[in-house]
């Protein structure tokens, strides 16, 4: 049967292709994909067999596109229309492309999980395989606990992010520049930077030094600014130009629409903590907001099978009996290889994600929906710089550094609202709405965001004064006693006052995975909401008389909090995304809010991991900068704290703790984990954690606690 199949169906397409030829198609079948270009396929893992899916192969090269600037859903990119275009009127660009897919494809469980890479750097095997971190997983030990290959998921990672310099397999997108090279579009440009030692030059673009900036004209290079101050609200003290300058070095090799290093060099020295803005004419902007379209496309081409040299298939798209196209490649039960597609994002990736949903771009160019689910992690209320004139993708607020950049702005939340100061009424969901292609999401957070990514305003209206109306295609996570990415055991404090946060949610991610594809596949809900409101007093303001946090011997308690700003940046920004108003004009501030404290100083009305759930020491979604990193007491972007618990009685009131020691609480480290077994299998019921990882987690916290019941003396 299998040859007369794939013989019927190769005499289908070539009926088809005579079809288009003499125009008699009923619709465009121009892939916006044009091709794949493959030239590495090979054993992933040393041809290791994953469960009974089996063994993994890796798929590496880039992909080509060309679009239509005149189609409704390219026409949101900003400047597209003053980008080159070819033969045909279509823009054309491209990506680096990475994939681990079943080597027997008809063994893949039919979801293809989409990471976003983050600065060039894949996260997700870190993030759900508990792998070590590297941007070319080849070996057994790259995969980590080989969750996602034992589950049968197609894993993607495409380049999106055109501020990439070459080196360190760092996947990148090769934007289009908009206008042209001998009358090149200009204008002002503004970045932030800092150091953590003392120096005399850093990378203008966030001290990153494998990131590009926007190449100065002569002009710019001649007047531009630079100007220091201690924190964001202190004034600007400029320093003269006769004392620094701008260094500009083309990172080999060259490739179209590279940006090159630009680096600031003050030869009298650079201190750390202080913040550095520099502001400068520039030239030739990248069509930046092709990311969004590299992703779109890529991803429904991998679904519906569309473009050249399909990664999925050795012998292309095949075609169902019938007609039309099949809705992707088939596999010879008749099924397509991908059935559903889900997009998961960190941080920058996150945020990604959600200005993707907002600006309409889960939509097709043939009107499909693109992903079925999504979850932004850790991107907290921010949106990004990504789609706009000399967009900085990098770019991020924190309370101390980039506070007022682009990248936290209105909507914040996924239902539709009014923005208290401009009466606008918007929602990221509103363009997936009026176009039918809302996706499942999953919102994911720690409790940093909370304190310095603005986590609150999500789930609440603008003002911070009412909990937000949740889409019945949302939910929200949180996840309490967290940092933004958990520290590594044993945690260090690095620029921070306290020992930073380990609390480990890497577990609950898996689970809630597998929940989103259940939930996108057979329509079974997934586990209930879990974040902190104001009606049940959960969620307050983040002044300690307000969280109830308790005092505790050498602790000091955070007087500031990343609250967005609404910023002018000139008359062009909100109809054309072009700034001409450096630095912007403050406006007003949105108002956020932090979930309350229980006794312990840990968060109440939180999705808590294990570890937090049942205590060995306090865990906070925030810390404080010391002394020797510069600007003391300013918050440490997106860092926590782990504060333990004192061992015994003794101890507890030889300091003036007010929270119980080990011994008093537990009294035995197995009576500890007696406890963290019966919350784990609590978990396991609730859907908040796979069976698979409840061994996992008991080791780890019989290995971080024994050493602390041996000094009570309680190790048994």
């Amino acid at each position: 049967m299998m040859p007369k199949t794939v013989a019927c169906r190769r005499t289908c397409m070539a009926l088809l292709t005579m079809l288009v030829i003499v125009g008699l198609m009923p619709f465009d079948l121009h892939a916006h994909v044009v091709r794949f270009e493959i030239p590495k396929r090979e054993p992933f893992a040393d041809g290791h067999e994953f469960g009974d899916v089996g063994a993994y192969e890796r798929i590496v090269g880039k992909v080509h596109y060309a679009i239509d600037p005149q189609l409704p859903q390219n026409q949101r990119i900003v400047d597209l229309q003053h980008a080159p275009r070819n033969a045909d009127g279509l823009v054309e660009f491209v990506s680096d492309l990475f994939i681990l897919a079943p080597r027997d494809l008809s063994k893949a469980s039919g979801a293809a999980f989409y990471g976003v890479n983050n600065r060039g750097s894949g996260l997700s095997l870190r993030f759900f395989n508990d792998a070590p971190q590297t941007n070319d997983p080849k070996t057994v030990a790259d995969a980590g606990n080989g969750f996602f290959f034992r589950h049968g998921w197609i894993v993607v990672w495409s380049g999106w992010d055109g501020e990439l310099l070459p080196g360190s397999d760092l996947l990148r997108l090769y934007a289009p520049v908009a206008g042209h090279e001998a009358q090149p579009i200009t204008g002002p440009v503004r970045y932030e930077t800092s150091v953590r030692e003392s120096a005399t030059r850093v990378s203008i673009n966030a001290g990153r030094d494998n990131h590009g900036a926007y190449r100065p004209t002569e002009q710019g290079l001649a007047e531009a600014t630079l100007t220091w101050r201690l924190r964001p609200g202190d004034p600007r003290v400029p320093i003269p130009g006769d004392q620094f300058r701008l260094e500009i070095t083309d990172v080999q090799p060259v490739s179209p629409g590279q940006l090159p290093r630009v680096e600031l060099v003050v030869p009298a020295g650079l201190q750390p903590g202080y913040l550095y803005e520099v502001i400068y004419q520039a030239q030739a902007p990248l069509v930046h907001g092709v990311c969004f379209a590299s992703v779109r496309d890529l991803m429904t081409s991998l679904k519906h099978g569309e473009g050249a040299d399909h990664p999925l298939l050795a012998d292309g798209p095949l075609l169902a009996d019938g007609p039309l196209l099949a809705d992707g490649p088939l596999l010879a039960d008749g099924k397509p290889v991908v059935q559903r597609n889900h997009g998961f994002g960190v941080s920058q990736s996150g945020r990604f994600l959600r200005e993707l949903l907002y600006s309409g771009f889960n939509e097709d160019e043939r009107g499909r929906r693109v992903f079925d689910g999504l979850m932004p992690h850790v991107a907290g209320g921010g949106l990004g710089s990504f789609n706009h004139r000399f967009a900085q993708p990098t770019a991020f607020n924190t309370q101390h550094e980039l506070q007022d950049f682009v990248s936290d702005r209105f909507p914040f939340a996924y239902g539709e609202q009014q923005d208290p100061f401009t009466g606008q009424t918007d929602g990221i969901l509103k363009q997936a709405a009026r176009s039918k292609t809302e996706p499942l999401v999953m919102h994911t957070q720690s409790s940093a965001e909370y304190w310095t990514r603005a986590g609150s305003l999500p789930h609440t209206d603008p003002a911070g004064t009412r909990d937000a109306e949740v889409p019945a295609n949302v939910r929200f996570y949180s996840f309490g006693g967290t940092q933004h990415v958990p520290a590594s055991w044993p945690p260090e404090r690095g620029s921070a006052q306290q020992t930073l946060n380990p609390g480990n949610y890497r577990p609950l991610l898996r689970a809630l995975l597998l929940s989103l594809d259940r939930w996108a596949k057979d329509n079974v809900p997934p586990p209930a909401n879990a974040y902190p409101r104001i009606e049940d007093g959960t969620l307050v303001a983040f002044e300690q008389t307000h969280t109830g946090f308790p005092s505790l011997p050498g602790v000091r308690y955070p007087e500031v909090i990343l609250s967005p700003s609404v910023l002018d940046f000139g008359t062009r920004w909100r109809s054309e995304r072009i700034m001409d108003t450096l630095p912007p004009r403050k406006l007003g501030s949105y108002r956020v809010l932090v979930p309350a404290s229980d006794a312990d100083g840990n968060d109440r009305g939180c999705l808590l991991p294990a570890e937090v759930a049942v205590p060995l020491a306090t865990f906070t979604g925030w810390n404080l900068r010391h002394r020797d990193a510069g600007a003391e007491n300013e918050l440490v972007g997106l860092a926590g704290s782990y504060l333990p618990f004192p061992p015994t009685a003794d101890d507890r009131q030889a300091t003036g703790d007010p929270r119980r020691s080990l011994e008093e609480r537990y009294g035995s480290l197995a009576n500890y984990l007696q406890q963290l077994k019966r919350h784990c299998a609590k978990m396991v019921r609730q859907g908040y954690l796979l069976e698979e990882d409840v061994p996992r987690v008991i080791k780890q916290q019989e290995e971080i606690a024994r050493p602390q019941f041996c000094v009570c003396g309680r190790d048994r």
